[in-house]
């Protein structure tokens, strides 16, 4: 099942299962209410204000921690821009002759992490081309290390160099933790549990009329199925309609300028 199907799925159950449990609690409550008396339901009152706060709590929480994921996601794709166009640049520091084959290199990599996130949601291809970036990684850091011991190779070289290089591996390691990192699913199952059971609360709730107001129980399951499914769709930025493939864009930039060094062919 894709993603899509799964969150649309999740959302669809949380939205009927509300209206379910607010027409339960309704009926519950409506059976019982000429039995209540008015301190039953000010302590009624009082646990109801607490599930409800709980639920906005676990909303407002899971939110901030979507969008806060959400921004670092992007900014990384900012950093390791910099971090390769900034390896890329210190190449000018090493002897003449072992540029090129560098340059090449780098053309690969970036071609690679740009491939590796356009593959999403295909995992198979993802892992594949995961695995070819980190054999690149290797070969330019082998390359890298021959051309500053080289003769001719400026005294500065490993000390510009090889911790740009550093960089630019271990940023493309923390993408790969930042994409996997997502709350337990525990959390997102007790949003579902405190959905319905507010929902039954505020059902029970309601009894106070015998008129059913389907417009309030309606609404109130829309709005927190469409909060879920914005929590869901944030955590999830190459999955859903919320993307952050547009910082993409910083990264298809550097490979265009990269094959602007590509020197041209010397006519025949």
């Amino acid at each position: 099942m894709s993603h899509g199907a799964a969150v649309f799925l999740f959302t669809s159950s949380l939205f009927v299962g509300m209206l379910l449990f607010l027409e339960i609690g309704r009926r519950l409550g409506f059976r019982r209410w000429q039995d209540d008396s008015s301190d039953a339901a000010e302590g009624i009152g009082a646990v109801d204000g607490a599930v409800f706060a709980v639920l906005g709590l676990l909303i407002a929480f899971t939110f901030s921690g979507a969008t806060a994921r959400f921004d670092a996601r992007r900014q990384l794709i900012v950093e390791e821009t910099n971090n390769i166009g900034t390896a890329y640049l210190r190449l000018d520091v090493l002897p003449a002759d072992f540029q090129p084959p560098l340059r090449e290199s780098f053309r690969r990599y970036l071609d690679s992490r740009i491939e590796t996130y356009r593959k999403i949601p295909d995992l198979a291809a993802v892992r594949e081309s995961r695995a070819r970036g980190n054999q690149l990684q290797r070969e330019i850091w082998r390359q890298a290390v021959d051309a500053v011991q080289a003769d001719g190779a400026a005294l500065a070289a490993p000390l510009l160099l090889l911790p740009a290089l550093n960089a630019m591996i271990d940023i493309a390691t923390t993408r790969t933790m930042a994409a996997q990192l997502h709350p337990p699913r525990a959390v997102f199952a007790m949003l579902f549990g405190l959905a319905l059971a507010a929902s039954f609360l505020a059902g029970y709730g309601m009894t106070g009329s015998k008129v059913r107001s389907r417009l309030h129980m309606l609404g109130f399951a829309l709005v927190m199925a469409i909060a879920v499914f914005v929590i869901l769709d944030i955590e999830y930025p190459r999955l859903g309609w919320i993307r952050v493939d547009a910082f993409d864009q910083a990264l298809v930039d550097l490979r265009e300028s990269m094959s602007r060094d590509v020197p041209a062919p010397e006519p025949k």
